[in-house]
């Protein structure tokens, strides 16, 4: 057979070009035909599996998430309605093959609520079979692994799977994902060291796709990373393992737990480059968190910036930022914490005195000059750290940890009166034009890859994509109970004479040596190395070129995504020809689709689903206007997009 489409990737962004497919084919034309292939689960993806624990949780509300497009994304397909995840979890009458324990998870969802990612795969394997029945496309799911692209005859595109077997289509649509990165020479090292000397070492990657129970219970297990995928290994090692939590009874801190040990967790021992976990979300009164607004990065000020290109992220940006981070920081007390504040301190004087400080140094002596003593400081700098470089003592580094421990309680139960809460809300609206800077050309690529990337996207993650509060209440618990200590910042793990040896180049106690070490990072969709056998091989052999940066300083500086058009997101070659049968979706292109990555929530302009329906557009127009295979061969066209 051959399909009017294949889609290389079974999650939401392939359910949401079957679901645009069928708002724009029209009523009485045969069904178009398309293929979906996915290694995992066609309709929920690798992320989204319905085969993980439940323990692991997505971080955005459930109200967030959807398929469906509103007046918000903008699009040229119509607006069709569909059920958001929260109305799908109180539908009536639900598929008779639903598994047994979804009624039970839908029914304690809230629009406020963290959803597991396995319901999460549910609505979007159920939102693919309600797109079929409307008899506009018929989907094939295919479980396999793609390896190779090539193009066929009469126009057509052939993907071939690991199997040896092919599909053969006029437009083929890569849209993998979370794409992972092949291991490293280190990684193949350590896992060298663990199989030789009896150890063990659980490798970077998806939770869902390692085996914990490798994990020794009642050993020290050593852990780097402290990101998002930290809290899900940490609940799968404590209450995974019967570890159960009850409430503390800290009048002070409500939201403050106890651990109730299983005796089968193990002693985790963590740090990373930050030495401190993500920052938490919050628990507000009306449900949501209210939007902040800046002012001083401003809108209009961000307008400004973006009409001059080829500008430096710290000399022309940051500045800005830095400052409304120390205003969200002190607005914060004058409005709720005047015990915080210096003598004489005065709103407009200081708001005054911040417009005009040109670096990190002067913002931050205008807080520490602000404020009553040093517990209400903070360095616009260490936003993500702890609160001085070091070297510290290890007396210094716990009352560090105790400190952060109650700020964080403190922010989930009272968001609206905390600081640091309100710092992470500022980075929520901040981070997004950032990226819009980068899309129109007025940062320079090294500056891009140097700031934006290199140091500015992390702490955007670190501060406002946090896990849920109730995530961060269990780790906080595990320290206070001492089943989890955080090692310190600067942190390095290294396989020595039999033994993983942990260390932090800032807090210096004794090295802590374990027999097991757990890496919770992952890589985030980066093609320069990755195990994705089709996207590693198209790259390998030209058929692929990754995208550059424009940069003054030279040639353009890579993204470590792939290149595609900008209108179209026709995969381009080394050559800078763009193939117009192959589009690419969502993370591996990510440098051209900014924002793509995140989820579609409703009322909100996604990327996700505008890029779907592009795509479902052209999908539409190669299979001509009855939705049957076309003939035919496009010229290739040249693409305008920098590349490296």
């Amino acid at each position: 057979m051959t399909f009017d489409a294949v889609v290389v990737g079974g999650g939401p962004r392939a359910v949401a070009v079957v679901e645009r497919l069928t708002a724009r084919h029209r009523d009485g034309a045969p069904p178009l035909r398309v293929a979906l292939v996915d290694r995992v689960e066609v309709g929920a993806g690798a992320t989204w599996r319905t085969d993980q624990s439940p323990l692991l949780l997505n971080n955005t509300y459930s109200a967030h998430t959807t398929i469906y497009t509103d007046a918000s994304t903008p699009m040229t397909g119509p607006v069709t309605p569909g059920p958001d995840l929260i109305t799908w979890a109180r539908e009536s009458e639900p598929p008779p093959d639903r598994p047994a324990w979804v009624a039970e998870e839908a029914a304690a969802l809230r629009p406020w609520s963290y959803p597991s990612r396995r319901i999460q795969g549910v609505y979007y394997r159920e939102q693919l079979a309600r797109a079929e029945r409307a008899g506009r496309v018929r989907v094939t799911r295919v479980l396999g692994t793609a390896v190779d692209l090539a193009r066929g005859a009469a126009g057509t595109r052939a993907v071939r799977l690991a199997d040896g077997s092919e599909l053969v289509a006029r437009t083929v649509v890569l849209a993998q994902g979370m794409v992972q990165a092949k291991r490293s020479p280190r990684v193949r090292s350590l896992v060298a060291a663990a199989e030789r000397d009896g150890l063990v070492y659980v490798e970077p990657g998806m939770p869902a796709e390692r085996d914990w129970d490798r994990v020794p219970a009642g050993e020290t297990t050593l852990v780097t990373g402290l990101g998002a995928n930290f809290f899900d290994v940490v609940a799968l090692l404590t209450e995974g393992r019967g570890g159960r939590f009850t409430p503390a009874g800290d009048p002070l801190r409500p939201a403050r737990l106890r651990y109730r040990p299983s005796g089968r967790e193990p002693r985790l021992v963590a740090g990373s480059r930050r030495g401190l976990p993500y920052r938490s979300k919050a628990t507000y009164p009306e449900g949501f968190p209210p939007r902040y607004e800046p002012r001083l990065a401003t809108a209009e000020w961000f307008a400004r910036v973006a009409a001059v290109p080829g500008q430096d992220f710290v000399r022309d940006v940051w500045p800005r930022l830095a400052r409304e981070f120390a205003w969200a920081h002190l607005s914060t007390l004058f409005a709720y914490r005047p015990e915080a504040l210096a003598p004489g301190a005065d709103e407009e004087r200081t708001l005054d005195r911040l417009r005009a400080a040109v670096d990190n140094d002067e913002v931050d002596r205008v807080i520490a000059t602000t404020v009553a003593s040093a517990r209400w400081a903070v360095s616009v700098a260490r936003l993500d750290r702890p609160p001085a470089p070091g070297p510290v003592d290890q007396e210094t580094w716990r009352r560090w940890v105790r400190e952060h421990v109650d700020d964080e309680l403190d922010a989930m139960h009272a968001p609206l009166t905390s600081p640091r809460n309100t710092v992470n809300r500022a980075m929520a609206a901040l981070r997004g034009p950032v990226r819009g800077l980068v899309k129109h050309g007025a940062l320079d690529g090294g500056s891009v890859a140097r700031d934006v990337d290199g140091w500015f996207n992390r702490l955007g993650l670190a501060l406002a994509s946090g896990p849920p509060p109730d995530r961060t209440a269990r780790v906080l618990a595990l320290i206070d109970a001492g089943v989890l200590e955080l090692l310190g910042e600067d942190t390095s793990v290294t396989h020595e004479e039999g033994w993983f040896i942990g260390r932090s180049a800032v807090v210096r106690p004794t090295p802590v040596r374990a027999r097991a070490f757990v890496e919770t990072r992952m890589s985030k969709g980066i093609v320069t190395d990755t195990d994705d056998p089709l996207l590693d091989g198209l790259l390998r052999d030209g058929r692929a070129r990754l995208h550059g940066w424009p940069s003054a300083a030279g040639p353009p500086v890579s993204s470590g995504t792939l290149d595609v058009t900008p209108d179209g997101f026709h995969l381009v070659d080394a050559a800078g020809a763009a193939d117009p049968g192959v589009i690419v979706l969502g993370i591996p292109a990510e440098a051209v689709q900014p924002g793509s990555a995140i989820g579609a929530t409703p009322g909100s302009p996604s990327p996700l689903l505008a890029g779907a329906d592009r795509a479902a557009a052209q999908i539409l127009d190669r299979a001509g206007a009855s939705g049957a295979a076309a003939t035919g061969e496009e010229e290739h066209a040249q693409t305008p997009s920098a590349h490296v």
